[in-house]
């Protein structure tokens, strides 16, 4: 029997817009909340800043977007676009392969004004509560605030499902360094970055190896007197990184002093003006009521089928966008698509204990493979694997092998040639396949 369903969608940037448009595909009932004055989530450029420069007092004033200035996008627009909606060059706009933020978020309205998604949209609202209403799990109460003049009107309603599509870049992971409190220095997170010129003349130690350190790192590094890299990894050389002036690479931070010294593991040491943290995120759901049958650990979400369903909720609570490294557009949209018909009824879900074993079966798989917990929603290297197993079960083809090869080369690219982005013709590159792999 196909189902019609009242469904409320948290949240209307990438993983909140498909969410949308696949449920109304599946002609359900939906609204979408949105605390922000507009579409986009962390695609929208803020050039303020968190109360907090580390993002870690619970009373900070708290600014959503993670964008930097000159943020362009890692994979080429191939790569950032739907399935059936290809993000296509758009006349007067950034003509650029790897384009800047502002086409992604260009791209973001022209999708949702295609496909009516707009109109469902509620802005500047808030969701502070989500939660189950007399034990039933087809019934959710959402409230929400909206600020109203110099008042602030609290409001809520009732809905059969929840679809949680808001974001995870907002609750900065900071490093756990010794005796970091008797350091003098300044510290922030790459959350709170948006241009380099608060760097200029001063010695930064940067901590993380990820797109955003890579990004920040050629950023700062044209103002910065220095700039020493930290990681944790232990595959990293220590050395001067030559496609720079001023940059080191060292093994991570084991100790810092009252005199701004800081020493990493390889015995060397700096006196720093600042630690920058470009340490990644922390899931966080702080409106979500489920009376602890869903917990964050370490950044494990547990437990949660394939990423998005929570078993003894399912399907009436999932999950958009809660997965990293990997086709990131394509993932939301599978997601959704499967969201939307198991929601319906054209698509069955495997029973309780079936998906709980799946997710024991995960974590047993991360164990015997040393992946630590952390990772638990990092796809990479799997990422394909999962996407297949996506469209498989909604009943429709994979995704194209150029879209694969793209991705992939993509990835062996970014930390390459700090002009990787402007220098790789990727259309040119794809006529070279060989056919059998387009």
């Amino acid at each position: 029997m196909v189902r019609s369903v009242k469904v409320a969608v948290i949240g209307a940037g990438v993983a909140g817009l498909v969410a949308a448009r696949e449920l109304l595909r599946e002609n359900h009932r939906v609204v979408v909340f949105e605390k922000a004055r507009r579409i986009g989530g962390t695609w929208v450029y803020d050039s303020r800043i968190d109360s907090d420069p580390l993002s870690l007092d619970p009373n900070r004033e708290i600014v959503h977007s993670s964008l930097y200035q000159s943020l362009r996008t890692n994979l080429p627009r191939h790569v950032m676009a739907f399935i059936d909606y290809p993000f296509r060059l758009r006349e007067g706009g950034d003509q650029r392969t790897f384009p800047g933020h502002e086409e992604v978020l260009s791209f973001l309205d022209d999708f949702a004004r295609d496909f009516g998604l707009t109109e469902l949209i509620r802005f500047n609202s808030e969701v502070v509560r989500v939660e189950r209403v007399g034990g039933r799990n087809d019934e959710w109460v959402v409230e929400w605030r909206v600020p109203e003049l110099e008042s602030v009107v609290w409001k809520e309603e009732m809905f059969e499902a929840v679809v949680v599509c808001s974001g995870h870049h907002t609750e900065p992971r900071v490093a756990e360094i010794p005796d970091i409190d008797k350091w003098p220095g300044r510290q922030i997170h790459s959350h709170n970055y948006r241009v380099p010129d608060t760097f200029r003349d001063q010695i930064v130690v940067l901590i993380g190896s990820g797109s955003s350190a890579c990004d920040i790192t050629r950023d700062i590094s044209k103002v910065a007197k220095e700039i020493h890299l930290a990681s944790r990894s232990p595959n990293v050389e220590v050395s001067k990184l030559n496609m720079y002036h001023n940059v080191w690479q060292h093994r991570k931070i084991v100790c810092v002093y009252e005199d701004s010294t800081v020493s990493f593991e390889e015995g060397s040491s700096v006196q720093a003006d600042v630690i920058l943290h470009c340490t990644g995120y922390n899931y966080h759901f702080p409106f979500l009521k489920t009376r602890g049958m869903l917990g964050i650990e370490d950044n494990r979400m547990h437990p949660l089928y394939k990423h998005v369903f929570q078993p003894m909720l399912a399907p009436w609570l999932s999950f958009g966008g809660i997965t990293n490294k990997a086709t990131v557009f394509q993932a939301m949209e599978l997601q959704a698509k499967w969201v939307a018909l198991v929601l319906s009824g054209n698509v069955l879900l495997p029973s309780e204990e079936e998906m709980l074993a799946s997710i024991d079966k995960h974590y047993r798989f991360m164990d015997e493979g040393g992946i630590p917990k952390r990772y638990t929603h990092f796809l990479h290297p799997y990422e394909f694997e999962y996407l297949d197993w996506l469209a498989a079960a909604i009943g429709i083809p994979p995704l194209d092998q150029h879209i694969r090869h793209v991705y992939r080369e993509a990835l062996a690219r970014i930390k390459g040639h700090q002009a990787f982005r402007d220098e790789w013709d990727v259309d040119g590159w794809i006529l070279q396949l060989p056919a059998m792999a387009i």
